[in-house]
């Protein structure tokens, strides 16, 4: 056999082994149906699942339904116009207090803006560092995404830290101008602060500078271009969110206060909080009661 033959006798058998190789692979998950949702969900890709899952069914909030946050919700609706103008704006950080309505204003958004070509891809903090696949899937859209991010927080060396650190501000790409990211957390830094850490800070020429620790902790959030903050409710607004809730969710004509009021206060007290989620699940509670009879 000359040297030729046996070239070509061992490509016809890497072809052979290539076939059977391919056999055992799944099918490539089918593409895409931009038009089947305006919001999608990011799931690691297996079999014939996309890596993004149309969600069909999305919460029907709307801006006007949330009260005592008008001054974060004028800001987050500035930017978000400016977005889909085509102009510039920011990466938003919302933060602060739980049940205030962080979640609800994204979603608001969402649904306000839909026509104008807003989508949303909610993302699992711990699937974060998929960040670059999701850059890749929609950066010939011509629909402006907002990346949502519930609930995010990191531990230390967490590999989902580096990946969204570098998409807001660290890396040599360009970020896309179609995507913007809108996170929301609990802590303003988005990772845990320890008192240790504040033992860390020096004084240079009079002005304090923090220690290594908090300086990568504040690097983080402050690549988010817009914060707002959140903060619990006094016991007379929560009582005004749960009574536009109870009218929004009672057919014909609502309920006086002084019906649902000690309730109200009971609820909020059996779970240690005054929040906009507390008085949605109160009306819920009650109004359904009430229809029991």
């Amino acid at each position: 056999m000359t040297a030729m033959e046996r070239i070509d006798h061992i490509a016809e058998r890497l072809d052979h082994l290539i076939d059977r190789v391919e056999q055992l692979l799944p099918p490539a998950p089918p593409p895409v149906d931009w038009e089947a949702a305006i919001a999608f969900a990011w799931v690691p890709a297996s079999g014939h699942r996309r890596a993004l899952e149309p969600l069909p069914a999305t919460h029907g909030i709307r801006l006007a339904s949330l009260q005592h946050i008008d001054r974060q919700k004028t800001a987050a609706v500035r930017n978000t116009r400016q977005f889909l103008a085509g102009l510039p704006a920011n990466n938003v950080l919302l933060s602060g207090a739980r049940g205030t309505g962080k979640s609800s204003l994204i979603k608001a958004l969402l649904n306000e803006y839909a026509a104008d070509g807003l989508r949303l891809i909610e993302v699992e903090p711990q699937h974060l560092v998929a960040l670059p696949a999701i850059v890749r899937a929609i950066s010939d859209r011509p629909e402006r995404f907002i990346l949502f991010c519930d609930d995010l927080s990191f531990e230390a060396n967490d590999p989902s830290y580096k990946a969204l650190k570098a998409a807001l501000d660290g890396s040599v790409a360009a970020p896309p101008d179609n995507l913007l990211i809108y996170a929301t957390s609990n802590r303003r830094h988005l990772l845990p602060e320890y008192f240790s850490e504040n033992e860390q800070a020096r004084t240079v020429d009079g002005e304090i500078h923090p220690g290594e620790a908090v300086e990568e902790k504040i690097s983080l959030s402050e690549r988010f271009g817009l914060w707002l903050s959140f903060h619990p409710f006094d016991q007379q607004r929560y009582l005004n969110i749960c009574a536009e809730w109870i009218a929004a969710m009672s057919p014909g004509h609502p309920p006086a206060e002084a019906e649902w009021r000690a309730d109200a206060l009971r609820f909020a007290l059996e779970r240690g909080s005054r929040s906009g989620r507390v008085a949605w699940q109160f009306a819920r509670d009650w109004v359904g009661a009430r229809g029991l009879g």
